[in-house]
Order: C-alpha cells, then structure tokens, then sequence
C-alpha cells in the first residue's frame, strides 16, 4: 500500500532522514519509534507532502505521491496528530466535516456519517454543538479521530495521537482503538516515543535513531531477535513488561495445568496475552482465571502463569 525508497531530507548540516526505504502493507499497523529528533515525525510527514524529501520516492497504491495534486492527496489520507488540530471556533460537528465538505458531500450523508462515527467511537451525540474546548481531552481526540476517518480514506497518518492524554485516558483510547472495525480496515501508520504503545497498537514496528532506520520487524522479532546493541538497550528499560504482552495464554496452554477445585474464576479467551491477563486478575482480585479454548478450558492462579512463563522463556525452542 506503502512503498518508501531511499527518502533523505536534510535542514542545513542536520540529516534529520538519511536515506530510509520501508512498506507497509494494505491494512498492516506500522509504528515509527524512536526519541525525539530521530526523524519519525519528518518521515511521517512526507508522506502527506506536509515536508517534501530532498531525494527518494514515495509510492502509495503504486503512484508517486509528487503525481497528484497536493490537496487531493492530503484528502485521501486520514491525519490525527498528538493536539487534535481541532478549529477552536467550529462546533464538533463543523469540525467532523470539514474534508466532506470540500469534497461536497451532500448535507444529509454528512450529518447520517458523523452520527455512525460519534457512535463507533463512544461520544455523547449531544456534543455535535459543541465547541473543543467543552469536552475533555479524550473527547478531543476522538473528534480528531472522527474527522480522520470521516471521508473513509485507505490510508491513515497519526501522530503521538495520544501523548498528551493523561494514562488511564490514553489507555482506554487505545483499548477502543484497537478494538474499532472501522480501522482495521485502513492502513495505518503510527508515530510514538512510547515503546509500550508502540508494542500494543503495532503489527510492525520500524525503530529509528538519527535518520535511520535500525530495525523493522513485529514487536517479538525487536524483543527477542535483535540486530544490534542499539535495539537491546532501547527495549531494556520495559523488557519484563514487553514480554509479558508478546505471549498469549495459547502459547503457555501446554504448561498449565487444570485446578479443578477453584468453581469460580473470570473467564479469558485464549488469545489473551500475558500481561492482559495479570490486569485482569489484578482490577477484579481474583486469585485464578478460567481460560478458554475451543471446548477445553482450564482454570489457573497467578502462579501457575507465572511459572509457566518462566518456563516458556527457557524452552530451547526460544
């Protein structure tokens, strides 16, 4: 969907993307990650022609993005960035259909697509007449959300969309954003300093550090096959929290075992993973989960995931 070939851009003696190639497949998640001043942001936006490379190509569904008129591509591509970007001075609704509107989209498929998004994404329908400044900073960025989105573009930009929400807000956008069908339609990528967002949300991660790319590849391929001593010290600080969410309950079922004298636990599917799962036991102090699998179930304590963990990291076959 995504096709970047040797992008560099440059500002005086500083080489702020030197020289990056990456895709992005149609529907994947591909999160930049990286500190601040490693070129993820400048990359993001050349995408869009916010910034234009110096040297490079950009391909999105096979065309070179520098072929199309400027605004006709920014149409066709959803952008969220970290402060919403709202118009202070429009209603919610005016901001949702700002891009419609430029596409003259007749008034009755505005108002029937804002009211499905304002659903999809958990916003109070009477917040339509209102302004930014009336609704709290999740709020905020779900309006951004629904803008994004509005005009059901293929492709979706988002930049540190949820840096400045405080944690227990960030993390339930993310739990909706992950959950939400409308993006699991859309190719997405991702700018982020936070390495734990960047494991939650991507299916890829391309981790970045002075212009350039140090490794791409899924979030256990960073964790556990490293290329180089960069990516191990970048991941170190989070690693027993990381390794927790790479592996699920289907991959620890061959260790547990079934106590059959616990009657009532919290059911899980399977496909939760590790670290799901213990914040699970932890919000409802339940001292064992029943995990479900097909039409076999078993029921575990804390320490019995915890040992199997244990022994899952020292199989040989890691």
């Amino acid at each position: 969907m995504i096709s970047v070939q040797q992008v560099s851009k440059q500002y005086g003696q500083l080489r702020a993307v030197d020289n990056i190639s990456f895709e992005v497949k149609e529907h994947e998640v591909l999160v930049l990650l990286g500190t601040s001043g490693c070129g993820k942001t400048t990359t993001l936006k050349m995408l869009n022609r916010l910034i234009e490379p110096d040297s490079g190509t950009i391909l999105i569904d096979n065309q070179p993005i520098e072929n199309r008129p400027v605004e006709e591509l920014r149409r066709s591509i959803g952008y969220v960035m970290q402060n919403t970007g709202l118009f202070p001075h429009y209603t919610v609704a005016q901001n949702i259909a700002v891009v419609p509107r430029l596409l003259k989209w007749d008034r009755s498929k505005i108002t029937e697509r804002t009211k499905e998004l304002i659903s999809k994404l958990h916003l109070p329908s009477d917040c339509l007449e209102q302004y930014p400044n009336q609704l709290s900073g999740g709020q905020q960025q779900r309006v951004g959300l629904a803008r994004a989105l509005i005009a059901n573009p293929p492709v979706l930009l988002m930049d540190e969309p949820f840096g400045a929400l405080d944690t227990v807000t960030r993390t339930k956008i993310q739990q909706e954003f992950k959950a939400l069908d409308e993006l699991k339609q859309k190719t997405i990528i991702m700018v982020t300093h936070d390495v734990q967002e960047a494991f939650d949300l991507a299916d890829r991660i391309c981790l970045m550090d002075k212009g350039r790319i140090v490794q791409i590849g899924t979030p256990r391929d960073l964790l556990h096959r490293p290329t180089t001593a960069f990516v191990t010290e970048f991941l170190n600080a989070h690693r027993l929290q990381l390794e927790f969410k790479s592996i699920t309950l289907d991959q620890l079922w061959p260790l547990l075992t079934d106590i059959s004298t616990i009657t009532e636990a919290p059911i899980v599917p399977v496909g939760l993973n590790l670290w799901q799962s213990m914040e699970k036991m932890r919000a409802l102090a339940a001292p064992a989960l029943t995990i479900v699998k097909k039409d076999e179930k078993k029921t575990v304590t804390f320490e019995q995931l915890t040992s199997a963990f244990n022994q899952y990291q020292n199989s040989p076959v890691q």
